[in-house]
């Protein structure tokens, strides 16, 4: 005491507002907010700064502690159950003890965390951006693209690293049909929230010479199934629902599509389904072609038979018409051979007529005739030289 005035060490404070938190806050308590940062420890331990916000704004923060022990359980519930690593950002419901230290201040001991609570939340933001795309009316706007006949021409956004693109490029060059493929690999970050700005940047990239591509492919690989998250951001899946190109993924192994598969071209599991869908394109392409060159080959057959038969049955009508006009014609000529033969002045002169000449002309009447000259006379069965000795006319 000093002149009435009580005065207390910093300790003693400290350590009164221990005993008072102490008492007061003697159980745990499920405490939700979201993680600021992480601030992971080489230690093991971590000490995330945690905060609530209100139309962005922060309203409250405080720090929290998780020993190594309590972190790497968490961790491993998070990557198997919501499938997605502890990070900076996330929403998550803690099972917290209030705890003040005289040196470090009040912090919230982390014992667990709920991963459902999270899982909801990220479900949260998914059903969002759908809404938000629904509304746009984008959620089939890069479906609704035409499809190259061929998808011969691959613009590829990937990490050269990523384990997912070295499978995706072996299945490809090496299938067994020997289809060639041409592609471009456009680098990118393709897991966590660094990716989203990343991937945005390439597709901006691929849009400037969209003309030298058939397709976008968004391939992510690796096994694990965590980092997914930034497939449901709005932004990403806005560039991806409106690209003037069709865009097909490829990026992970989870059963539960996101937001940016589901709005895709089309989506593949894995990068190795992928590379095997493009290469089923050709091949269904290969076999159709050869179904219709089998068929044209048997249509041709068909009609060649066709019109050798309708050949065959011209040419039969042919003869019958030509077989039939020669009989007429036999016929005719027949006719008049008979004709002719009546004609015939051997049946005239059968009867008992002659037919005189002279001088090789026929001798119709006595005009001209003179005495001494030659005549010839033929009967049926003679011919008769004479001379002309008189001439006595009819009548006279």
């Amino acid at each position: 005491m000093t002149e009435n005035i009580q005065i207390f060490s910093l300790k003693q404070v400290a350590l009164s507002i221990e005993k008072t938190i102490a008492n007061r806050y003697h159980q745990n308590y499920w405490v939700k907010a979201e993680i600021h940062k992480l601030n992971k420890y080489p230690s093991g331990h971590a000490f995330p700064e945690l905060v609530e916000k209100e139309e962005g704004k922060i309203v409250a923060q405080m720090n929290g502690s998780i020993w190594k022990q309590n972190l790497q359980r968490i961790e491993k519930i998070f990557a198997d159950q919501v499938q997605e690593p502890l990070k900076d950002g996330i929403q998550v419901l803690m099972l917290v003890k209030v705890s003040f230290n005289p040196t470090f201040g009040l912090s919230l001991q982390i014992q667990d965390i709920d991963p459902a609570f999270t899982l909801g939340q990220l479900q949260k933001e998914k059903d969002i951006t759908l809404k938000k795309l629904k509304a746009e009316g984008l959620l089939q706007t890069n479906q609704l693209l035409p499809y190259p006949l061929l998808a011969k021409r691959i613009a590829i956004i990937s990490a050269a690293t990523s384990k997912g693109l070295s499978d995706f490029y072996q299945v490809l060059d090496q299938n067994s049909f020997g289809y060639t493929f041409h592609t471009q690999l456009f680098e990118a970050y393709v897991q966590g929230d660094i990716a989203i700005d990343s991937i945005i940047a390439a597709l901006q990239q691929i849009e400037n010479h969209k003309s030298k591509f058939d397709v976008v492919v968004i391939v992510r690989g690796g096994g694990a199934e965590v980092g997914l998250t930034c497939y449901n951001n709005y932004e990403l899946c806005k560039a991806i629902a409106s690209f003037p190109l069709p865009i097909i993924t490829g990026i992970g192994h989870s059963t539960n599509l996101t937001v940016a598969e589901l709005i895709a071209y089309s989506s593949a599991i894995t990068p190795t389904q992928l590379a095997e869908m493009l290469i089923a394109q050709f091949r269904d392409f290969e076999l159709r072609v050869e179904r219709l060159s089998q068929a044209v080959v048997k249509n041709a057959q068909l009609q060649i038979q066709r019109n050798r038969e309708k050949m065959s049955q011209v040419v039969q009508n042919l003869v019958w018409v030509k077989n039939q006009f020669f009989k007429m014609k036999l016929t005719e000529l027949s006719h008049l051979e008979q004709k002719i033969e009546l004609l015939n002045p051997i049946h005239i002169l059968k009867r008992g007529f002659t037919i005189t000449t002279i001088e090789g002309k026929l001798l119709k009447n006595a005009e001209g005739l003179v005495e001494g000259q030659l005549i010839s006379t033929q009967t049926d069965n003679a011919l008769i030289n004479a001379t002309i000795t008189s001439i006595e006319k009819n009548g006279n």
